[in-house]
């Protein structure tokens, strides 16, 4: 599977851009500014239904415009797609396959799928627990539906008892029996979250660790953990216990919703004690395993977006990166970089030949 063409208008800094694509690798290459960032975002737009950077939608419409719009072309078992994203000001978002509108957009997540590393994933090792959690069940979405839609209606039952909770509290009348219906709902939304998590995370920790170990050139040793109270005891009986501190808060403070997932590098948080450049090894062998475990479940081999990777990384680690993305592994594989003779140096380094796409800032239309 590979995207062939790609068109915006509208779409953050462009205008109007169109841009051609070869299967194999290719490198986007202009100073920093102009755009490059962007027709990443639109590729992974047209598969997730969202942009990668800002899920605002209309925060996503060029400065003085009422809409935007982002159309590719994208080749799947010797089959031609065309996909259509439509954002306009006051109405609903579009989407289209083969001019067919999706009445559910769900339906068209992982069917042409991209993983895409870029420099905000340092997100994930240095924010809050709730990105790492949107990171996994984004993953899992994309191969179980039923996944999906059992987390939609976890944070619906979830938001339910908050609201109870609230009102209780702003009546001075507080009860748990009234509570008991929500925490039935909670309690099985969550065992099949929990499971599902727990067995993604096992099968991710071997294909990131093996990633891991050619990218280091095997000098460290890496863990990923599931972190959930669910672990320690059933969810209902951890409801019942904190019934008291909810009431107060307002806010339900068990369940899935808290889960968190740690990342070690040498039995340390490699939040505290990782460098820039090992941090940046571990997310891209994190994002690679990604790559694989969706190649495996969806089968079909997603498109690799890689934004901005050479930096801080050394020589060895970029020569193993790109060989590792240019061999069977990887269909179609496109990268951004401001210096070209940077980009030829890497590739000629291990004999490929990347279609490259030199990019200048885009002409003011008077």
């Amino acid at each position: 599977m590979h995207i062939s063409s790609l068109s915006l208008i509208n779409f953050r800094n462009h205008a109007d851009r169109k841009f051609d694509f070869d299967r194999g690798v290719n490198c986007i290459v202009g100073a920093n500014g102009i755009g490059k960032t962007n027709v990443l975002d639109a590729i992974y737009y047209l598969s997730m239904c969202r942009s990668y950077l800002n899920s605002i939608d209309r925060q996503n419409i060029r400065f003085d415009e009422q809409f935007f719009v982002i159309q590719g072309n994208w080749y799947k078992n010797e089959s031609e797609f065309n996909i259509h994203c439509g954002v306009k000001l006051g109405h609903k978002k579009t989407f289209r396959k083969n001019k067919k509108e999706y009445t559910r957009m769900a339906d068209h997540i992982g069917q042409f799928p991209v993983v895409m590393i870029s420099p905000y994933d340092v997100d994930l090792i240095k924010e809050g627990s709730e990105i790492r959690r949107k990171w996994i069940d984004g993953i899992i979405s994309q191969f179980d539906a039923a996944f999906l839609s059992t987390l939609q209606r976890y944070n619906k039952v979830l938001d339910q008892r908050n609201a109870l909770l609230k009102q209780q509290y702003e009546n001075g009348f507080f009860q748990r029996e009234p509570l008991e219906i929500w925490d039935e709902q909670l309690v099985r939304y969550a065992d099949e979250i929990h499971l599902k998590r727990s067995d993604f995370i096992q099968e991710l920790i071997p294909l990131f660790q093996q990633f891991y170990s050619v990218l280091s050139g095997n000098r460290e040793e890496v863990v990923l953990q599931y972190e959930s109270q669910l672990k320690e005891a059933r969810l209902g009986d951890l409801l019942i216990q904190a019934y008291p501190r909810d009431s107060r808060s307002t806010h339900t403070s068990v369940g899935v919703h808290k889960d968190d997932f740690s990342f070690l590098l040498n039995a340390q948080p490699v939040k505290k004690f990782g460098s820039q450049g090992q941090q940046k090894c571990f997310l891209i062998a994190l994002k690679l395993a990604q790559f694989a475990w969706l190649k495996d479940r969806l089968s079909q081999t997603p498109v690799l977006l890689l934004d901005d990777i050479f930096d801080k990384l050394d020589n060895e680690r970029v020569a193993q990166l790109m060989r590792m993305v240019s061999d069977n592994l990887f269909n179609q594989v496109i990268v951004t970089d401001t210096d070209e003779e940077r980009v030829k140096r890497i590739f000629s380094s291990i004999d490929i030949m990347p279609n490259i796409i030199s990019y200048e800032r885009e002409k003011e239309i008077i």
